[in-house]
């Protein structure tokens, strides 16, 4: 199912009413503060004349957000989520598993596998190609590292050790961001062949729901 795709400010104002809503440990919540977050820069920074394109990138951010979202009414309506969401939704609340693994688990999802798939909703509604987008893509990038270097201090105010670094260590959101990128040029190519593009698109989530549910390994008993 897909989430009806909202405005910007109306995307904040539904996380803001989700982070009310789901209880501070849950591990959705932990993703969806951390969105929030990123949703909010992107927004102040569409207004500061920060991206070339500002109309595509608003696109993208609503198309985006709309994946998770639908992530969300599927699971509250009793129906599985995509399976790159999984994980998170189904282990929301395992014993063992840090805050930060949640928050991790959530952004492979969401950039891994939605990332590249919005681009390419934004641009068959915006008429434009991947290449026009690509500035502002990378110009994302450096918010996203911001808010993930700001979430990993808040919940990990150590560095980690053990089996919690090593299960930390399996996701980068710098490699994240360029094998999305990569995915966008590989479903561009296959628009043509709708039942290879569909295929891929399948395959990609699967893919990125096993590596979410790696990082969402228990470390230690609850």
């Amino acid at each position: 199912m897909t989430a009806p795709v909202l405005t910007v400010d109306q995307v904040v104002d539904r996380m803001t009413q989700l982070a009310a809503e789901l209880p501070p440990g849950d591990g959705v919540a932990v993703f969806n503060a951390m969105y929030l977050a990123v949703t909010r820069l992107v927004r102040d920074h569409l207004a500061a004349g920060y991206f070339d394109d500002p109309a595509a990138m608003t696109e993208l951010d609503s198309v985006f957000a709309a994946r998770y979202l639908a992530a969300v009414d599927d699971d509250r309506a009793g129906r599985r989520p995509a399976a790159c969401w999984r994980p998170l939704f189904e282990l929301r609340a395992a014993p063992g598993v840090h805050p930060l693994q949640f928050a991790l688990a959530g952004m492979n999802a969401h950039i891994e596998n939605d990332l590249p798939l919005a681009v390419l909703d934004t641009c068959r509604r915006t008429g434009r190609t991947p290449d026009r987008l690509h500035a502002d893509y990378l110009r994302v990038n450096t918010l996203l590292a911001r808010v993930e270097a700001q979430v990993r201090e808040s919940l990990l105010p150590v560095p980690a050790a053990g089996p919690l670094l090593h299960v930390l260590s399996v996701w980068s959101i710098d490699r994240a961001r360029d094998a999305a990128w990569a995915s966008v040029l590989a479903l561009w190519e296959l628009r043509r062949l709708p039942p290879a593009r569909a295929m891929v698109a399948d395959a990609l989530s699967g893919s990125v729901g096993m590596v979410s549910r790696a990082l969402l390994t228990p470390f230690s008993p609850n």
